[in-house]
């Protein structure tokens, strides 16, 4: 019954394609309905060939591995993928000639800049929290994923939403909101593939044959349940046509201003720092072989954190048209979320009690424990940009991308990178990493470009914000847009650099992985690897 199910669903989709290439309005929506078609219509004829046939059974007390290790993968590829889009345009800011005339309209900076921000934020690092959450909740809860299959849709049906979402920003589909650019079929396809998730995670935890839920497992639950509120409230759109990709947003003006920064706030507040804390609680215990430093402090950072990131919002909109009341409360509440940032920090840190010297032999725990140092800054950084009179100088400054980079590279990256180094030889049963020296070469490289690349941002937006205010004994300004830009061209290529040497990290990292998998010999297996027997 669920396969004739399934085909009249994909039917109906293949049907949407058909008349979608016929009848599109854009480019943008042209490309989308072909990708409809042809993954519609490629999964009907392969349920229709396998229809009849018996169902593979699989036992429930054996993790499923395979959806995690495709994880691994896609975050390792989109990682190399976003962060060399990032590093060409670095160039492209630093060298505008770099924005070739045959390419206008579809790879100068505009274009590419929505394209790396996405790259960055929801293929590398949604891939790595999809993958992670999925990997995490199996161990921590002693049960295999829920749902049978729905995990692998979960899979690829967030690739599907990346490709829709690059292909639409090279071809001028964007809402023109910062982390929301997609347009409605997009957002709306990944409304379904979010529902999927939760689902899965959700079953998987109810299933549970561990009594206790890690804590690591709450801020993945958080994460996946506002992220789908935020993205639910900030699109609500209505298309202009069923067959293009445009859209009219329900919210306009002031209204439009506080709810998109409610969410893009809130994006990384629970995409970007509550899903990646799930990470540190479970990979920094599990690579430093100790113990959580304090659980309790990790419980009360947890509830902390959630409360009060969900207010910070406002702090985005000072000096605008919002109620003052607004952005005070904004103020408010970001230099409150120091209290708990700096706890979970310290938490984070002195989870290596006992075992510093790791440091000294391992690079994966020195890339963690740079992660959370990182995290402690950004988290310092941000309530102090937050206040009025300091927003004045930095608010649409590089100061602001200094802030961002130094939080999603040094942050979001590093641990990124230390779990995808757990992972990989557990995943595929090796022996262990193929190269140590590999993975300090990479931590090296990424940890010097995220300094250069931060330090001359704050440099250039500090001085960017200065020359702006300047006023000579009339009250004039004194320094056009274009001083400006000139001005700040020796750290724009020295943002350029630092940038190319985090990618070539990353390319690093990719290759030692793949060393791994392919040349380091297979662990032996112990009693009962891999089975779900007991919570780890």
């Amino acid at each position: 019954m669920w396969d004739y199910i399934k085909l009249a669903g994909l039917g109906v989709l293949v049907l949407y394609g058909a008349i979608g290439l016929n009848f599109a309005r854009d480019d943008a929506f042209l490309v989308h309905a072909l990708i409809i078609l042809l993954v519609a219509g490629g999964l009907l004829l392969h349920t229709l060939r396998r229809i009849g046939e018996p169902k593979p059974v699989h036992d429930p007390g054996v993790y499923m591995d395979d959806v995690v290790r495709a994880g691994v993968i896609a975050t390792a590829f989109w990682g190399v993928v976003g962060f060399a889009a990032g590093t060409w345009i670095a160039f492209q800011l630093a060298f505008p000639q770099l924005n070739f005339e045959w390419a206008q309209g579809y790879l100068n900076f505009g274009r590419l800049r929505p394209l790396h921000t996405s790259a960055v934020i929801f293929a590398f690092g949604g891939n790595a929290l999809i993958a992670t959450a999925f990997y995490v909740v199996q161990r921590t809860s002693a049960a295999r994923l829920w749902g049978g299959n729905l995990a692998w849709f979960v899979f690829w049906g967030y690739q599907i939403f990346i490709v829709m979402a690059a292909t639409g920003y090279i071809l001028g589909s964007t809402q023109g909101n910062e982390y929301a650019e997609p347009e409605w079929l997009t957002d709306l396809w990944l409304t379904v593939v979010w529902v999927a998730f939760l689902a899965v995670f959700v079953g998987t935890l109810v299933k549970r044959r561990e009594r206790h839920i890690y804590v690591a497992n709450w801020f993945y639950l958080s994460f996946i349940i506002t992220v789908a509120m935020l993205h639910l409230v900030n699109n609500v759109a209505v298309p202009v046509s069923a067959f293009g990709s445009r859209s009219v947003p329900l919210w306009s003006g002031v209204q439009s201003a506080m709810v998109q920064w409610w969410y893009g706030h809130n994006a990384v507040g629970f995409f970007l720092t509550a899903g990646f804390l799930g990470m540190m609680y479970y990979f920094i215990p599990k690579q430093a072989e100790r113990p959580v430093y304090s659980y309790k402090l990790s419980i009360i950072h947890f509830w902390a954190l959630i409360f009060l990131y969900i207010w910070a919002g406002p702090h985005h909109l000072h000096y605008t048209a919002l109620p003052n009341w607004a952005q005070t409360l904004g103020m408010t509440f970001s230099i409150m979320l120091w209290m708990p940032s700096w706890g979970g920090m310290i938490n984070g840190l002195m989870t290596l009690s006992g075992a510093w010297d790791k440091l000294r032999t391992d690079p994966v725990i020195r890339m963690m424990v740079v992660a959370v140092g990182f995290y402690g800054m950004a988290t310092f950084e941000g309530p102090v940009m937050s206040i009025r009179s300091v927003n004045s100088l930095s608010h649409y400054t590089d100061w602001t991308i200094g802030h961002v980079h130094s939080g999603a590279l040094g942050w979001n990256g590093m641990i990124t990178f230390g779990a995808l180094y757990y992972l990989t030889p557990r995943l595929w049963k090796r022996e262990g990493l193929y190269s140590l020296a590999l993975v300090s070469w990479h931590f090296w490289l990424a940890t010097i470009g995220i300094v250069l690349y931060a330090a001359s941002m704050w440099v250039t937006g500090i001085m960017e914000g200065l020359m702006w205010r300047q006023v000579d004994a009339q009250g004039f300004l004194v320094n056009s847009f274009a001083d400006t830009v000139e001005a700040k061209f020796p750290m724009y290529v020295v943002r350029a650099l630092g940038g190319t040497m985090f990618a070539t990290g990353a390319i690093i990292m990719c290759y030692n992985l793949w060393k791994t998998v392919t040349s380091v010999p297979e662990r032996k297996p112990v009693g009962t690897a891999g089975t779900a027997v007991a919570a780890e």
